[in-house]
């Protein structure tokens, strides 16, 4: 780990009870704008480590180790600041869109609602120019359509988008995307994965991205995590592990899909 490291994850577990070790003694690092990919199987803890991260590991789990970013310690927060971090510093991408808009809002009064909840924007005109401009931001062709439309009334790549703007709406540090593609085709996949390469190189937005699958770990490309019941087995630049990786488990994840090693 560095000094320069925006995110900064040292000897984390989480333990809910029976015990289950979701994760166990995970460390890692994020540099500010860089990518990093969670790859593992489901229930290889990686969204239990993603969403501990702005703390919400789950209902009665006991969490020990430490999370900082920039500087500012997450694991000693309480709920309140850390409801402040969240959205405001760290934005949060669900799997399903569902889980970050509200089916019975426009989307455009609902990410108006997150400026002001933040204090980025107050005035109601300067809050709805503002979502339209996040909605263009996050590659919607039509953002004034969208803004006045309802989630049901967009197909499924446009509501991902949504909550992507949702999740940028505050100029965050760090992004976490929790499986983001995964009900999506692949043509509208490859682009929602290129929005978030925009997003880091013309924002300067860090990336943490949880996923199953090869090819989009590849295709995020920075540094790679691959986790096994709780913990990482192995973790480096993804070009290296996903063409020649140095763990049997990795291994065995590109054995039974060769075709993520194109």
């Amino acid at each position: 780990m560095s000094p320069t490291d925006l995110l900064e994850v040292t000897d984390l577990s989480v333990v809910h009870p029976g015990p289950v070790r979701a994760v166990d003694g995970v460390s890692l690092a994020l540099a500010p704008g860089a990518a990093l990919v969670l790859l593992g199987e489901s229930g290889s803890g990686k969204t239990t480590l993603a969403r501990t991260l702005i703390g919400l590991p789950g209902r009665s789990a006991r969490v020990t180790g430490r999370i900082s970013l920039a500087g500012t310690e997450l694991s000693a927060l309480d709920e309140r600041a850390l409801s402040r971090v969240r959205g405001r510093r760290i934005g949060y991408v669900p799997q399903d869109p569902g889980g970050s808009l509200d089916p019975l809002r426009r989307i455009g009064p609902q990410l108006a609602e997150v400026l002001r909840r933040h204090r980025i924007t107050r005035a109601r005109r300067a809050t709805g120019d503002a979502a339209v401009r996040l909605l263009a931001t996050a590659g919607i062709p039509d953002p004034e359509r969208v803004a006045r439309a309802y989630p049901h009334e967009l197909s499924g790549g446009l509501r991902q988008r949504a909550a992507i703007a949702v999740a940028i709406a505050c100029g965050p540090d760090l992004v976490i995307a929790d499986e983001p593609t995964t009900a999506l085709d692949a043509l509208v996949r490859g682009r929602i994965l290129d929005l978030f390469a925009t997003l880091r190189a013309d924002c300067g937005i860090a990336l943490l991205l949880v996923t199953h699958d090869l090819a989009v770990a590849r295709r995020v490309g920075g540094e790679v995590a691959v986790m096994c019941e709780g913990r990482v087995v192995e973790a480096g630049p993804a070009a290296r592990v996903l063409s020649a990786p140095g763990h049997p488990f990795t291994a065995a994840l590109l054995a039974a899909d060769p075709g993520a090693r194109r």
